[in-house]
């Protein structure tokens, strides 16, 4: 942890009011530049959440105007797989207000889960995460940090959640979305489309379906994971300035390199980890084709996993 971190102020008290209308009930997290607090909303008579900028990161006009685009855009959609936003305020200091999700994020169901999610519980979760892509695609944006930690599954839906890292189609810096799970021209840098959003929904249903990644990360890279991950948390750095950091740089794509597994090695079959319906296999292998015109469109792959749901309904009922 930095000296920074140590010394940025505390979280704020149970009681206190954190926006305009919103008591805190608890804090529920802290980032390398936001806080996450339950709280009572007056108005709504019921639970919600805000996002703040921590303390010591209200000055950077940057994460400001990230956190208010990112409330602006989730207050704007209606979708039913994304988290939905109730408010966005500047005063007394930028903050966004969202909905209270029930169930626990697919990373916990992961992590605590002795079996992996059964095939139509992949497909279905598949069809959800392409549904609120395609939303945001015909917004105009990418998602392009999809990963099991931004999703929460609970009676059986996803949803989606962080905008932070959204941006339109077109150019961008090495590095923009979260180590291991970015697309290759995502660690790479240069024109983003959205085949980097089909790799995040592949790379998020392998992970769902055997655990793990489908890259071997050895002691080197995982060093310099841990190093740019402790920069992200103790609020140093975060995901996408860090990737701005490289951009126009002579060795950004060497750097690149020594990062992130996916830029040398090809994603795993997922049929190495486990055994599951060929159809579905062939759609997650296919997803995280190195070259993104290798990959299903997002209409090909939403059709692939509605096409393994409809025949096992039709098994289940005997047509």
């Amino acid at each position: 942890m930095s000296r920074t971190t140590l010394l940025a102020p505390p979280p704020l008290a149970a009681g206190t009011t954190v926006a305009p209308g919103y008591e805190v009930l608890a804090h529920l997290c802290r980032t390398g530049w936001l806080d996450l607090y339950d709280v009572w909303s007056r108005e709504r008579e019921c639970r919600c959440v805000v996002k703040v900028l921590r303390p010591d990161r209200r000055d950077d006009r940057w994460l400001r105007e990230k956190l208010l685009q990112e409330g602006r855009w989730l207050a704007a959609f209606t979708h039913p797989h994304l988290v939905r936003a109730y408010e966005t305020g500047d005063a007394p200091q930028p903050f966004v207000v969202l909905e209270t999700l029930t169930g626990e994020t697919l990373a916990h169901l992961i992590d605590r889960r002795r079996r992996r999610l059964a095939a139509a519980d992949l497909a279905l979760l598949g069809l959800h995460l392409c549904s609120a892509v395609h939303y945001l695609h015909g917004k105009d944006l990418l998602h392009l940090d999809l990963k099991p930690s931004n999703i929460v599954i609970g009676c059986r839906r996803a949803k989606v959640l962080d905008l932070s890292t959204a941006r339109p189609p077109g150019p961008a810096p090495p590095g923009i979305g979260t180590l291991c799970y970015l697309a290759p021209e995502q660690a790479r840098g240069g024109i983003l489309t959205p085949a980097a959003d089909v790799w995040g929904i592949g790379i998020t249903l392998y992970e769902a379906a055997t655990g793990e990644v489908p890259f071997d990360v050895d002691d080197d890279i995982a060093d310099d994971i841990d190093d740019m991950a402790d920069d992200i948390a103790d609020g140093e750095t975060d995901d996408e300035s860090y990737g701005a950091s490289y951009e126009g740089s002579d060795d950004a794509q060497d750097a690149g390199r020594r990062r992130y597994p996916q830029l040398d090695q090809r994603a795993r079959s997922v049929t190495t980890r486990r055994r599951l319906p060929s159809p579905l296999t062939a759609a997650i292998d296919r997803s995280l084709a190195h070259d993104p015109g290798d990959r299903p469109t997002l209409a090909q792959l939403t059709a692939d996993l509605d096409g393994l749901l409809a025949r096992g309904r039709r098994e289940v009922s005997g047509e």
